[in-house]
């Protein structure tokens, strides 16, 4: 995937002014996308953003009128979307939720609670004050694509579950809602995604009637893991079919998906120049200004970050062949692209990484060896706006 021309176009006038490195976050795109995916999925399911893909002000004021809500995993999350967004509709997931995180959700109001454990309702029993769960399982069900989420500490299995049931006769303060699972990530193909949703249909509901039956309208929240291929970036997950084949599961429960990464990376740029081209020991590598401390996502997923070459330098020697494009950090693991092929890189090419508007700035360890900070530019019509980087 291509940037767009007022992506190219901001690039250019930040390599002018010195200003490297960057994100550039295109607005229009992403509402774009956003408006297609709550299109896709009209009737079929909720849409709740994954707030941990991406926090920036601008990207959640931008999602804002595309999404019914946001999931939050932290207190932090929590204060920072109330912060901003008042009168959004909010759920709150996350393991290890501590006292004060609990205490913080039934202050500032959120919709449901997301329980993780026998002893996080518990805690939440303990407060006295009414509040509207549903009860995060991790279910050994058959098939393809669960065993990632099964062999995790997240969620509860039938024993837990069975555990909460109990504790849940004695707290009628509690109101149980439903089921929430999210039981694969980055799985790229829509039709086993809709696969995996009918299959926790066909165990959750007969579960919720067993051991649950007070709960007239039963909800199932199916969690996010829509994938989004690093190595092919115009291979787009196809909500079209997952959101038809939700609606196929209509009239049993209320749905609701959590969406993170598969909203918000398509327009997301990192943008950084060419410092030094080298050979070692028969490999060509080009060092760039910036590196995984800004966008450590293809080291923590093990892929190579797409690129684009935005402009080349007028002069000097040109390389054409495989490259290794890695940072400044003193560390091997500094790697964004391992073996591209390209034609004609100079010192001073002007290269944008895609991808890059989820998990990416906020996924990074931005102190090691103390470089620059990127700047943070999130283009809108008529103009661009900028400000200073998140979370400082």
């Amino acid at each position: 995937m291509r940037p767009a021309d007022r992506v190219r176009a901001a690039a250019a006038r930040l390599a002018s002014a010195g200003d490297l490195p960057a994100y550039v976050h295109d607005l229009p795109g992403l509402r774009g996308h956003a408006a297609a995916v709550r299109a896709a999925m009209a009737g079929a399911a909720e849409v709740f953003y994954a707030v941990k893909a991406n926090p920036a002000a601008e990207i959640l004021r931008a999602l804002r009128p595309f999404v019914d809500g946001f999931e939050v995993a932290s207190g932090g999350e929590l204060a920072h979307v109330r912060g901003l967004l008042p009168e959004a509709r909010v759920a709150f997931s996350g393991p290890g939720k501590t006292g004060a995180e609990l205490a913080l959700a039934l202050e500032l109001g959120v919709e449901r609670l997301h329980v993780e454990s026998p002893t996080e309702l518990a805690r939440l029993i303990a407060t006295g004050a009414r509040a509207d769960v549903l009860l995060r399982a991790n279910p050994d069900l058959p098939g393809e694509g669960t065993r990632q989420a099964v062999s995790s500490p997240f969620g509860m299995d039938p024993d837990g579950l069975d555990a909460c049931v109990r504790l849940l006769r004695d707290a009628p303060r509690i109101r149980p809602r439903g089921i929430h699972t999210h039981l694969t990530w980055a799985r790229e193909d829509a039709r086993a995604m809709a696969g995996l949703a009918g299959r926790v249909t066909a165990w959750a509901l007969p579960w919720l009637r067993a051991h649950l039956p007070q709960i007239a309208e039963p909800e199932l929240d199916l969690g996010g893991g829509m994938g989004v291929d690093y190595a092919d970036p115009r291979a787009l997950f196809d909500w079209n079919a997952y959101g038809a084949a939700l609606s196929g599961l209509g009239g049993q429960a209320r749905l609701r998906i959590e969406p993170g990464r598969s909203l918000t990376a398509y327009h997301g740029w990192y943008v950084t120049d060419v410092l030094d081209i080298k050979r070692n020991h028969g490999r060509h590598y080009a060092v760039l200004r910036g590196g995984t401390h800004h966008l450590r996502t293809p080291v923590a997923r093990g892929h190579d970050q797409p690129f684009t070459v935005l402009s080349h330098a007028a002069a000097g020697p040109a390389l054409t062949g495989a490259v290794t494009l890695v940072g400044q950090l003193c560390t091997p693991k500094d790697v964004l692209n391992r073996h591209a092929e390209v034609a004609g890189l100079r010192v001073g090419d002007l290269v944008a990484f895609g991808l890059a508007g989820a998990y990416a700035w906020n996924l990074s360890h931005h102190d090691f060896l103390m470089h620059p900070e990127p700047s943070f530019h999130y283009l809108d019509e008529p103009q661009a706006s900028s400000e200073p980087s998140p979370g400082r």
